[in-house]
């Protein structure tokens, strides 16, 4: 970040509920601006639903009032989860299965949609084609498993060594937010709570990060199509995108 102009990191409050909606529209409305002087920006990461907001679009899906999403969230925050897990099977089965009903932001979005609108969250989701006013290239870069989980638990390490855990600390009264239902803050969070000791909020912290890179994989490999490469194949990665972007 010292070398490379980023955007779009540090913009919000953990106390904000920010949606793959509200990203994809302000991502466009930078994209807007950011084109006029540049060519070319790249947009990296690991949240297979907010690059498939901005690169595919979202289904059009009705505002609800903020009081109802104040409500839900406030039950929420109040222990109601699988309560509110249980109300969305009854009102839409259909997106409690398709749905990570365990994302609290997901979940909410579904139920303010079907009390506001007295339909299924489910009969919105009619996604078209998006129309893009730029070229669109998707990379995937990928590593041996194996190297991938040894570089993840290296990563694990090196975050405790540098205060992990008192990062987790000052935001431990913001602990039902939905920007902290991840994992790092989880088991932390958990650990304070003395829900298990060191070592396993460690080991919990390595395997979870290896299965959500294991379903971050899995996501974009099935969802959308990417040219693959190595992680170590830099030339070929260049060489492609040179002969894309004639």
């Amino acid at each position: 970040m010292q070398d490379v102009p980023h955007h779009f990191i540090d913009t919000q409050s953990v106390e904000v509920l920010y949606s793959a909606g509200d990203f994809e529209r302000d991502v466009e409305a930078f994209l807007e601006s950011y084109f006029q002087e540049k060519n070319v920006v790249i947009m990296t990461g690991g949240s297979g639903l907010f690059v498939d907001a901005l690169v595919n679009g979202l289904d059009y899906m009705p505002q609800a009032p903020l009081e109802l999403r104040a409500e839900l969230m406030q039950r929420l925050e109040n222990g109601e989860k699988e309560i509110l897990q249980n109300e969305l099977k009854s009102l839409d089965a259909l997106a409690y299965e398709n749905i990570d009903i365990q994302n609290s932001q997901r979940l909410i979005r579904a139920l303010e949609v079907c009390f506001s609108t007295g339909k299924p969250f489910s009969s919105f989701q009619k996604k078209g084609e998006k129309e893009h006013f730029y070229k669109v290239v998707k990379i995937g870069i990928e590593r041996p498993r194996e190297e991938l989980y040894q570089k993840i638990n290296a990563r694990v390490d090196v975050m405790l060594k540098q205060g992990l855990l008192d990062e987790v600390k000052s935001l431990e009264k913001y602990k039902e937010k939905n920007a902290l239902q991840t994992v790092g803050y989880k088991e932390v969070f958990g650990y304070f709570a003395d829900e298990h000791d060191y070592q396993t909020m460690v080991d919990l912290i390595k395997r979870n990060t290896r299965r959500y890179a294991k379903r971050q994989m899995t996501w974009f490999k099935n969802k959308d199509k990417f040219e693959w490469f190595d992680a170590q194949a830099f030339e070929d990665i260049k060489s492609f995108i040179a002969k894309v972007m004639v």
